[in-house]
């Protein structure tokens, strides 16, 4: 597009510049046609004499295309060139001291002409002061300006088409560079290539070089950054392990009893809490690789060891999956999404389940559904706010829906707290 509006422009410009230079060539012309004139013109008693035979034959001939006029210096016209005869354009010179003028003029049928005019003064008096005036048809140069312009357009056009396919292969290479390069991405993305190649144009190796140690940093920050949890999972749970054993201790006194429960229950949130940090921590997606994982195989896992733990409840789970239906989550986030929203709906429900996957236009909608109680509506909105977990505002309620959120939340995704058509609670989430 950028070529096609560079030659467009580029179109006017040469046109113009061959029209200036065509004019210049011809007030050339005509400058010395008249200096013909004005050297074959003698001044007798003041007037003006012009030999019978000009120097020029071709103001002699009357189908000349040179044309010569001469008039004193009242606008009167004192001699034309045979070649004249018949024709009447439309211009009076006046003597005004100017050197010379060059324009346009028109005769009676609209036919345009080159006038060259320079006045001159044979006796260097103004007796006789005379404006020569020589002029040729535009029509002379029609011709050679459209056949200028056929040529313009031929070259031009070759040009263009030359330097589009030059453009193309020069595009098609550099995008076949590109598409490599996305190709490679995409693998990363998937989890399938850790790092990209160096099998592209040095223009790229910089880029590349860049994206990996990005990737490398990366990947080794996440190990870290996990490392330092647990080491400091591992460093208090010994600790709680400590105090568990001395509020059993405690316990064993009756005078203690009160104590001892109000000791067990700290122990046990600083645990979840421990729990649930490092859940978190280690459900984050990476800013780089985008997994899909299917659906089918963990849910099965999750559904089949939850029907062991509420085996007397006997809950029928509706599952409306296909077989092939993935998710953009990691295993281990979704695992834990399924395991904490299916754990509560198990405990919860009176007997039925329906979780379902379905694709959307700009994304994944899961949904987890049970005709337990639901949760009430003036909660749904407090739950969702940013920040707010029910295991701090509401003690006894758990970590499971923080967890949930927050794995949501980590891979873009929206949460919605519904009403089911089972009569409980729908957890609606959706994935871009």
């Amino acid at each position: 597009m950028l070529a096609i509006l560079f030659m467009s422009a580029l179109l006017p410009a040469l046109r113009g510049a061959f029209v200036i230079a065509l004019e210049e060539s011809i007030e050339t012309r005509l400058s010395a046609d008249a200096v013909a004139l004005v050297s074959a013109a003698r001044t007798q008693d003041g007037k003006l004499k012009m030999p019978d035979i000009l120097p020029d034959e071709e103001f002699d001939g009357l189908e000349s295309k040179l044309l010569g006029f001469i008039y004193d210096r009242n606008g009167s016209l004192v001699w034309q060139s045979r070649s004249t005869l018949g024709l009447s354009v439309d211009y009076k010179p006046s003597y005004d001291g100017t050197d010379h003028i060059f324009l346009r003029a028109q005769d009676a049928d609209g036919h345009e002409y080159y006038v060259y005019d320079v006045e001159i003064d044979l006796l260097r008096g103004k007796a006789a002061a005379f404006s020569v005036i020589t002029l040729q048809p535009a029509s002379n140069y029609q011709s050679m300006y459209r056949e200028f312009v056929d040529q313009l357009y031929l070259w031009l056009g070759g040009a263009l088409l030359v330097l589009l396919v030059l453009l193309w292969f020069g595009l098609t290479w550099g995008f076949q560079a590109l598409r490599g390069l996305s190709t490679e991405m995409d693998e990363i993305e998937s989890g399938s290539r850790h790092s990209l190649s160096d099998n592209h144009p040095k223009e790229l190796l910089r880029l590349t070089d860049s994206l990996n140690r990005l990737l490398e940093s990366e990947r080794q920050q996440r190990e870290r950054y996990r490392h330092s949890l647990d080491d400091l999972a591992h460093s208090l749970k010994t600790p709680l392990t400590v105090l568990q054993g001395v509020g059993d201790v405690v316990a064993s006194q009756p005078q203690n009893r009160e104590q001892s429960q109000i000791l067990q229950q700290q122990i046990e949130l600083m645990s979840q809490q421990i729990d649930y940090q490092l859940q978190r921590a280690s459900l984050r997606r990476s800013g780089l690789i985008r997994h899909r994982v299917p659906v089918e195989p963990a849910l099965g896992n999750v559904c089949a060891a939850l029907d062991k733990v509420y085996r007397e409840k006997q809950v029928s789970v509706t599952r409306q999956v296909a077989a092939d239906q993935q998710l953009p989550l990691e295993q281990g986030a979704l695992l834990e999404l399924l395991g904490n929203l299916l754990e509560n709906a198990y405990r919860l429900c009176v007997s039925q389940i329906r979780v379902s996957v379905r694709n959307l236009p700009q994304g994944y909608e899961l949904v987890v559904e049970d005709d337990g109680p639901g949760v009430p509506e003036r909660q749904r909105d407090f739950i969702l706010q940013r920040g707010m977990r029910l295991d701090v505002q509401n003690p006894g309620q758990g970590i499971g829906l923080a967890v949930v959120l927050d794995i949501v939340e980590s891979y873009s995704g929206e949460l919605f707290i519904e009403r089911s058509e089972l009569g409980g609670a729908a957890f609606r989430m959706r994935f871009s």
